[in-house]
């Protein structure tokens, strides 16, 4: 009958150590049935699950292996692995396993002992913990930051729904961001990234500065805030809003174009997304002007906005063609996916308010951005406390990966 042996190294990393211990273990034809290596600070943990084939022994293999742990100044550890224990892990091949990203500007040993004791409390376990994001500066801190790790986890049953709602409880006791999401071959395979404009893509509302100039700005902002609460319904308070507008000279709208802000982390983002192949999409219902002007100046694919209607230099206070609301948004999300081949399962969608749920519940993954508690309350994942560029995180892209892809460039 075979063996089962697991062993485990540790130690100061150096170049060549996997190396010299895999050629040890081909001499005497094991087979590696399982392996695992991460590096902590120059500290190497390396395990290797093997198997002895029946007949042979063990200890040649042992010896050799401790005199060569030696050499490489790493502590060894063999641990034989029974029959009953081989076949449980074989069978738990099929468990439920989910990824858990903490985000924020700093973490913390207490935020991770709390989010730990919730997977646990949920009869899941930790199969791995990874930094993605970059290591800390040494000239001081910096309060745009930011910092997350990956936790993969698993489990024998299915308690994502209450893990999901202790997970959501510690954001707001921390003031962190945790995303949880499904493992899948979706994950890592993304394809399309959707963005409302409005306090998403930008810090702020077109129309509300529009209406500024105008001088019916608070007016105008008021019934802005409440449609985005979802209070009212949205092509009404669009058309409304859109009224007080009317008489503004056309050259005005020049002015907003560097009034308002990107968000914070957005040209990050977005070139990040250039750079790996992504399609980009800006669905809003904000106005095709200012979108196109995003367009331009950060390489987004698609833009679909309302058009402002435009009468001998003024604005007319009315729009032309269908509005682009939330039910709208949806079905042009469908149709941009359609015409890339591209699954819903594999898009990304990001809004702030009530008018984006459609698409974000549609999407593959649909993330409230810093957006209005109706919105992080009925989405699947809130982001609230870091920037744009902090979604890279979700679709696995670490800090280190972007750094080699630009110094490829």
């Amino acid at each position: 009958m075979s063996k089962y042996i697991l062993i485990n190294l540790s130690g100061g990393d150096k170049p060549g150590q996997t190396s010299s211990l895999a050629n040890i273990l081909a001499t005497y034809d094991v087979r590696i049935l399982d392996i695992g290596q991460a590096v902590v600070h120059e500290t190497l943990a390396l395990a290797i699950l093997i198997e002895i084939p029946a007949g042979k022994e063990f200890t040649p293999l042992k010896k050799e292996l401790i005199v060569q742990a030696h050499e490489l100044d790493l502590q060894v550890k063999f641990t034989p692995i029974n029959q009953q224990a081989f076949d449980h892990w074989v069978k738990t091949q099929g468990k439920h396993r989910f990824i858990i990203s903490v985000l924020g500007r700093i973490i913390t040993a207490e935020q991770l002992a709390r989010v730990s004791a919730a997977i646990s409390d949920n009869a899941l376990n930790i199969d791995r913990i990874e930094r993605l994001s970059g290591r800390l500066s040494l000239t001081g801190n910096n309060p745009n930051t930011n910092a997350c790790i990956e936790l993969e986890i698993s489990g024998e049953t299915d308690s994502s729904a209450t893990l999901r709602a202790d997970l959501m409880a510690l954001t707001q006791t921390f003031n962190i961001d945790i995303a949880f999401q499904r493992e899948s071959i979706h994950r890592r395979n993304r394809r399309l990234f959707a963005f409302d404009m409005d306090s998403t893509l930008i810090q702020g509302e077109v129309i509300d500065e529009l209406a500024k100039l105008k001088g019916v700005g608070e007016e105008v902002a008021q019934i802005t805030a409440a449609a985005m609460r979802g209070e009212l319904d949205f092509k009404q308070s669009f058309a409304k809003r859109l009224s007080l507008l009317g008489g503004l000279p056309e050259e005005q709208l020049k002015k907003v174009l560097s009034a308002i802000p990107l968000a914070e982390g957005a040209e990050r983002l977005i070139s990040a997304l250039n750079l790996l192949g992504y399609k980009t999409a800006i669905l809003s219902g904000g106005f095709t002007f200012f979108g196109e002007y995003l367009q331009q100046r950060l390489g987004i694919d698609y833009v679909f906005a309302n058009e402002l209607e435009i009468t001998g230099g003024v604005v007319t206070g009315k729009a032309r063609g269908e509005i682009v609301d939330g039910k709208r948004k949806a079905e042009l999300l469908q149709e941009i996916a359609e015409k890339e081949n591209i699954s819903l399962d594999q898009v990304v969608a990001i809004g702030d308010g009530a008018n984006d749920l459609p698409m974000l519940s549609i999407a593959g993954m649909g993330i409230a951005f810093h957006a209005k508690p109706l919105v992080r309350k009925s989405a699947n994942h809130s982001l609230s406390f870091l920037g744009l560029d902090s979604l890279l995180y979700l679709i696995g892209v670490r800090d280190r990966d972007l750094h080699a892809i630009v110094a490829q460039k």
